[in-house]
C-alpha cells in the first residue's frame, strides 16, 4: 500500500526535472504569449499614434522600444533561461520566415509605372550607390583603424562591415510619406532603393566573406566579380521563372471556379516561398528571387485569379508583411536588450556613425549627378529630393540580422564589435533620425506635393513626370545625351510593346480594362 500511495502522490503533483519537455512547453508558451502581447500593443499604439499625427515616434520606433523595454525587464529580473531563448534573435529565423513575405509584398504592391519610369535611377542608386557606400565605409573605417581613430579591422573585414550597414530599411520614411503625401517619383526612388539595396547588401555582404574565407589575391579579383554577377542574375532568371510560370498555371489550370478558389489561393501563396527557397537551396539570394517573382506574379498572375481570390491574396500578403514587420523591430529591440555587447569599442561606435553619413552622402549625390547627366531637364532629380533621399538612408533589421551572422563568421571579438556598432546604428537612426524624419521633409518641402501625375512608358514618356525643369539653358552640349536619351526611350517603347503584343497575351487571361481594375483592387487591398 505504501507504493501505491507513493505512485498516487507522484501522478498528483508530478515533478518535472529542470530541462524535461513539459517544462520546456510551459516555458515556450510563456514566450509565445509574451510575443503576441508585444505585438497587440505595438499594432494599438501605432493606430493611436497615426490618429493623433504623432510623428515624432513613428510605428517602426514605437515596436523597437516596446522590445527594449520588455528585453530590459526580463534582462534584469530572474527570467527562466528556457523563457528568455524565446527572446533571441535567430538569423534563420529572420531569413527563412519573417523576411521573404516583406520582400514579396514589396515586388507585388509596387506601382509598375512610377517605379519602371525611374527604373534607371533606382537600378544606379541601389547598385552601383550601395557599391560605392559600401567602399567609402569600409575604407574610411579602415582608415580610422590606421589611425588609432578607432579598434583596427582587417581591409575585408572592413569592406563586410561596409556591405552589411549600407542595407537601408526606410520604413519610418515611406510611412510618414504616405501619411503627408509626396511626389510619386521620390516614393519610387526611396521604395525601389531600399528593396533593392538590401538585395545588393547582401550579395556584397557574402562575396566580402567568400574572399576573406578563401583569401583571394588580386588576380582572383575577376572571379569575385563573376560570383556576384553569377548569384544576381541567377537570382533575377530563378524569381522571373517562377513568376512566369505560376502565370500559365493559372492561366490554363482552371482554378477560377467557385469550388477551387481555396486550391487556387493556397497555390498562389505558395509560389512566392517556392521560388525564396529555390534561390536559397542553389546558393544564390532569395531576396532577389523573390522580389521579381512578386513583381512578375502582381503583373501577370494577377488577372489570373477569380475575383474573389485576387481580394484574398491581395489582404492576405498586406497582413502577413505588416505582423512580420512589426514583429521584427520587436524581436530586435527584445535582442539588442538582452544581447551581449562589446561597449569598450566606443571610438568604433562614433566614428562609424560618422562615416556611414559620408558614405550614404557619396551614394546620393554622386548616383544623382550621373543620373541626371543623362535625364532631360524637367526629370533630374532636385537638390532637396536629393537630400530627402539622403535622410531617409535608416539602417534597420537587414543590417542587424547581418551584423549578428558576422559574429559567427568573425573571429577574435571582431564580429562582436561590429554587432555592437550595428546596433548603436539601428537604435540611433530609427529612434533620432526616423522621429525628425516628418520635420526634416516638411523642412524640405518634399511633402504634400503629391499630384498624382500619369506616366507612361510608350513613345511620349519625355513628358513632365513630376520633376519640374530648372530655369537653366540647353548648351549644344546635350546633343549627344538627347540622342542618347532618344535611343532609351525608344528601347524604352519597344519593351512596351513587346509586353503589350507578346507577353500579356501570352500570360494574362484578360487585358486592358481588367488589368486596371485589378489595380484598383490592390490598392484597395494594401
Amino acid at each position: 500500500m505504501g507504493m501505491e500511495e507513493e505512485a498516487q502522490i507522484m501522478l498528483i503533483s508530478p515533478a518535472e526535472p529542470k530541462g524535461s519537455p513539459v517544462k520546456d512547453q510551459q516555458a515556450a508558451g510563456v514566450g509565445i504569449l509574451l510575443q503576441i502581447m508585444m505585438l497587440v500593443l505595438s499594432f494599438v499604439l501605432g493606430h493611436v499614434l497615426r490618429r493623433h499625427r504623432v510623428y515624432f515616434l513613428p510605428e517602426a520606433s514605437a515596436s523597437l522600444l516596446i522590445g527594449l523595454i520588455v528585453g530590459g525587464l526580463a534582462n534584469i529580473s530572474n527570467t527562466e533561461t528556457n523563457i528568455r531563448a524565446w527572446f533571441n534573435f535567430h538569423e534563420e529565423f529572420f531569413f527563412l520566415f519573417l523576411l521573404p513575405p516583406i520582400i514579396f509584398q514589396s515586388g507585388f504592391s509596387l506601382s509598375p509605372k512610377p517605379f519602371f519610369s525611374n527604373f534607371g535611377a533606382i537600378v544606379t542608386f541601389a547598385i552601383l550607390g550601395t557599391f560605392i557606400a559600401s567602399v567609402v565605409t569600409g575604407g574610411l573605417v579602415y582608415l580610422g583603424g590606421l589611425m588609432f581613430l578607432m579598434y583596427r579591422l582587417p581591409f575585408v573585414e572592413c569592406l563586410m562591415f561596409g556591405a552589411l550597414i549600407s542595407a537601408t530599411d526606410p520604413v519610418t520614411v515611406l510611412s510618414i510619406f504616405q501619411e503627408l503625401g509626396t511626389d510619386v517619383n521620390l516614393y519610387a526612388l526611396v521604395f525601389g532603393e531600399s528593396v533593392l539595396n538590401d538585395a545588393m547588401a547582401i550579395s556584397l555582404y557574402r562575396t566580402m566573406s567568400l574572399v576573406r574565407s578563401h583569401a583571394y589575391s588580386g588576380k582572383n579579383f575577376f572571379f569575385v566579380i563573376v560570383r556576384f554577377l553569377e548569384t544576381f542574375v541567377g537570382s533575377l532568371s530563378a524569381g522571373l521563372g517562377v513568376g512566369f510560370t505560376s502565370a500559365l498555371l493559372f492561366k490554363y489550370a482552371g482554378l477560377d471556379i467557385d469550388n477551387l478558389q481555396n486550391l487556387e489561393c493556397c497555390l498562389f501563396v505558395l509560389f512566392p516561398y517556392f521560388s525564396y527557397m529555390l534561390a536559397e537551396g542553389f546558393g544564390l539570394s532569395g531576396i532577389v528571387s523573390i522580389l521579381f517573382t512578386g513583381m512578375v506574379m502582381k503583373h501577370y498572375t494577377y488577372s489570373n485569379l477569380s475575383e474573389p481570390s485576387q481580394q484574398f491574396v491581395a489582404e492576405f500578403f498586406h497582413l502577413i508583411s505588416s505582423l512580420a514587420e512589426t514583429f521584427i523591430f520587436i524581436y530586435m529591440g527584445l535582442d539588442i536588450a538582452m544581447e551581449q555587447h562589446s561597449w569598450s569599442h566606443v571610438g568604433f561606435i562614433f566614428f562609424s556613425i560618422l562615416f556611414i553619413g559620408v558614405a550614404r552622402a557619396a551614394n546620393v549625390f554622386s548616383c544623382a549627378y550621373l543620373v541626371n547627366l543623362v535625364r532631360p531637364a524637367h526629370r533630374k532629380i532636385p537638390s532637396n529630393h536629393q537630400k530627402a533621399l539622403w535622410y531617409s538612408g535608416l539602417r534597420g533589421a537587414m543590417a542587424f540580422a547581418l551584423a549578428l551572422q558576422s559574429i559567427h563568421d568573425l573571429p577574435d571579438g571582431h564580429g562582436q564589435t561590429i554587432f555592437t556598432a550595428t546596433t548603436a546604428i539601428v537604435v540611433l537612426t530609427v529612434l533620432l533620425i526616423g522621429g525628425s524624419t516628418g520635420t526634416m521633409l516638411e523642412a524640405l518641402q518634399v511633402v504634400g506635393d503629391n499630384d498624382d501625375h500619369e506616366y507612361s512608358l510608350t513613345e511620349n514618356s519625355d513628358v513632365s513626370n513630376g520633376y519640374i525643369a530648372p530655369d537653366s539653358d540647353e548648351g549644344s552640349s546635350r546633343s549627344r545625351i538627347k540622342m542618347k536619351l532618344r535611343e532609351f526611350h525608344e528601347s524604352t517603347a519597344s519593351f512596351t510593346a513587346l509586353n503589350r503584343n507578346y507577353l500579356t497575351p501570352f500570360f494574362k487571361s484578360r487585358s486592358g480594362d481588367d488589368e486596371e481594375n485589378d489595380n484598383r483592387a490592390l490598392i484597395r487591398g494594401s
